[in-house]
């Protein structure tokens, strides 16, 4: 279940994370010249296209959502080669000649929004032809850090990553990867992360900062009706929050896991 849902303030906070990420993102995966690429959960479809254009390749992206769907479509432009087919992430709409064929299956910030991460990768890891490539990006919540310590947003934040577990989700699916990997048969070959944070003079940080106030904005139709957070609390974090992004020696640290595999 995506916990955020699909208003049109979420799809505004998801293209602006587009925007802070795709290049770091593209960076790590390095597509290879010319490949066939399968995107699952690909959203807005801004890095789908991101990772055809940069290799001369084509992509085609899965996408469960039709709002989000229909927005992907409308801001491709016509020649560029992508396709975006409405899906669900732990049943791949593949055709018979499309499974095995794939050159690189990627996902970013889906596996921590379904219940079984490892079906999806297993079936990411079929759709590829052996040797080729399995690219996971997902989030570990615990791998956040903010100096000076805001404590009262902070538990907040605790709410908030509660709030995947009360939805039979995992948090911190990010630093499991690569046993996904392994157990969908893959070899996994690579492991590290996009750091995601800044300081207060760091261009990306007020960006930085509104996404963070977005996710927990967007969760709260989850966080309040389960008691994860009081209103109160929740007011309290968030003006917390509102004073510690004006200090000038704030810090954020965060990092996103990825891992890559090869199909044996």
């Amino acid at each position: 279940m995506y916990i955020h849902g699909t208003s049109p303030e979420e799809q505004a906070r998801l293209s602006r994370l587009n925007d802070l990420l795709n290049q770091s993102c593209l960076e790590a995966v390095e597509p290879d010249y010319q490949s066939r690429i399968l995107d699952v959960g690909s959203g807005l479809g801004q890095f789908t296209r991101l990772l055809a254009r940069s290799c001369g390749g084509t992509a085609l992206g899965v996408e469960r959502d039709p709002e989000q769907l229909a927005t992907a479509k409308s801001l491709a432009s016509e020649g560029d080669p992508v396709e975006f087919r409405q899906g669900d992430a732990s049943n791949l709409p593949l055709s018979p000649d499309e499974r095995g064929a794939f050159d690189l299956a990627h996902a970013r910030f889906v596996l921590e929004h379904v219940a079984d991460p490892q079906r999806l990768v297993h079936q990411m890891v079929q759709a590829l032809r052996p040797g080729g490539r399995v690219f996971l990006l997902d989030d570990d919540h615990d791998l956040l850090r903010l100096d000076p310590e805001p404590k009262k947003f902070l538990a907040v934040w605790q709410a908030y990553v509660a709030s995947y577990t009360a939805l039979g989700c995992d948090p911190f699916v990010g630093r499991k990867l690569p046993q996904l990997l392994h157990k969908a048969g893959a070899l996994p070959t690579r492991a590290s992360a996009v750091f995601f944070g800044g300081c207060k003079g760091d261009d990306s940080f007020e960006a930085l900062c509104d996404n963070m106030i977005g996710l927990i904005q967007s969760a709260l139709g989850t966080m309040l009706p389960m008691n994860l957070c009081s209103a109160t609390g929740l007011e309290e974090g968030l003006s917390e929050f509102g004073e510690w992004r004006k200090c000038n020696y704030a810090n954020m640290v965060f990092m996103a896991p990825w891992a890559e595999g090869k199909r044996l």
